[in-house]
């Protein structure tokens, strides 16, 4: 009997695991790289431009100068809080989308941050809060609200992502009607809240900044350590179950994680949004399906974006300045609907 030859194999899709991996490192250096331009550019560009020989000089061996006063005193708060605040709302996206397996998550969709603006907005108007480490516990407590409302009116167990969508488009218009109603009442409030409320890092501080990092870092902590957990929810209950997840472990964590980054990032700034759906999807086309890829991916390209918005609005209408919230919508809308029509939402 004669031998047959043996078929060819099919020119293989995928990239060997080694290979793989390889790509993903290279990808993720050069995404920081990416990032450390644009912090360069952040404290460089603005209504008065800065030459990159006095960016290094002013920060560090700032002597004084005119320059050296914007860098340290502006630039420097704007661009920190730019980026710890881009890499919140990048997670929080990423662990959204995981958690509810629903691609068109994200804290300004599902309603999340305009519960932390409401309960913000509130305390500023009815209770004569004024300062962050004041009101910073009011946007965690709206965020937590808000998920919870948001799980009940998905559906709970049963939620799709069109329901999830839904209810989360809910929500956020009937907050933002209850934010406009107290600020067109409250005339104080408005002055104090008119750029707030769009999402702005013009008036960033080292001292916002210092009182949102701790919180921060606990939620970007807590979710690149639920990577894993997630890899699992991802596959569904039935499969997480057998391969030993605690899946209502992993949901809580999962949404204290989100509630933390989003509250701590909507008391600094505002509400922006956009910033969570758009960066972990453009990521996927890099590392695939993953977490332990996709969460580092979005903690640093998420910034990439958030402070190229800041800059792009700070140039294009200098010398005044589009406050990123409105920058980020604006690239960020045409994005949702695309990302819609190639999904097929009705059939999600």
């Amino acid at each position: 009997m004669v031998d047959s030859p043996p078929e060819k194999s099919a020119a293989p899709t995928e990239p060997a695991p080694p290979q793989r991996t390889a790509i993903r490192t290279a990808g993720l250096l050069a995404s920081v790289a990416l990032l450390v331009v644009v912090l360069v550019l952040s404290i460089a560009l603005g209504a008065r431009q800065i030459p990159l020989g006095d960016v290094w000089h002013g920060v560090f061996s700032a002597s004084g100068t005119d320059n050296d006063v914007v860098i340290q005193d502006l630039r420097i708060p704007r661009t920190l809080l730019g980026l710890v605040v881009g890499a919140a709302l990048g997670l929080a996206g990423a662990v959204l989308q995981a958690v509810t397996r629903n691609p068109l998550a994200d804290p300004g969709i599902l309603g999340i941050n305009a519960g932390a603006s409401a309960a913000v907005v509130t305390a500023i108007s009815f209770l004569g809060v004024t300062t962050l480490s004041g009101y910073v516990w009011f946007a965690f407590a709206g965020a937590a609200v808000v998920g919870v409302l948001l799980y009940v009116l998905g559906g709970g167990r049963t939620a799709t992502p069109v329901r999830l969508a839904l209810a989360g488009t809910a929500i956020t218009a009937a907050l933002i009607g209850y934010v406009q109603a107290v600020m067109i009442m409250d005339t104080a409030a408005l002055d104090r809240m008119r750029f707030w409320t769009v999402g702005s890092l013009a008036s960033a501080s080292m001292t916002t900044f210092w009182q949102v990092l701790p919180f921060i870092a606990v939620g970007v902590v807590l979710a690149l350590g639920l990577a894993r957990p997630l890899n699992a929810v991802a596959l569904g209950d039935d499969t997480a179950r057998a391969l030993g997840a605690n899946l209502a472990r992993t949901r809580g964590l999962a949404m204290l994680a989100a509630t933390l980054l989003c509250g701590a990032a909507t008391a600094a700034c505002g509400p922006i949004i956009f910033v969570g759906l758009m960066v972990p999807h453009i990521v996927r086309s890099i590392t695939g399906p993953d977490l332990r890829w996709i969460l580092p991916y979005s903690a640093v390209l998420s910034p990439v974006l958030l402070l190229g918005a800041d800059v792009v609005g700070r140039v294009v209408a200098r010398p005044a300045e589009l406050q990123v919230g409105i920058m980020t919508a604006v690239i960020g809308g045409p994005v949702f609907i695309y990302l819609v029509r190639r999904r097929k939402m009705a059939q999600l």
